[in-house]
């Protein structure tokens, strides 16, 4: 996957300016913040699946560490 927890909404937006539509529905806030600090744990990975669905990324896409 390519949209990490230890990313910002603000510098995932930067990057792929589709993802604003997901945060805007979950009112996540285009902040500097990790989303592992703004999204509950228990949340975390089913947002960071709908992120990484809309840009066209998924784990079969990348390599670990590359």
């Amino acid at each position: 996957m390519v949209i990490q927890s230890n990313m910002s909404p603000a510098a995932t937006v930067g990057v792929w300016k589709e993802t604003e539509n997901v945060f805007m529905k979950y009112k996540i806030p285009l902040t500097k913040q990790s989303l592992e600090t703004l999204v509950e744990s228990k949340h975390l990975p089913s947002l960071l699946q709908e992120l990484n669905s809309v840009v066209d990324s998924s784990t079969a896409t990348c390599i670990e560490g590359g």
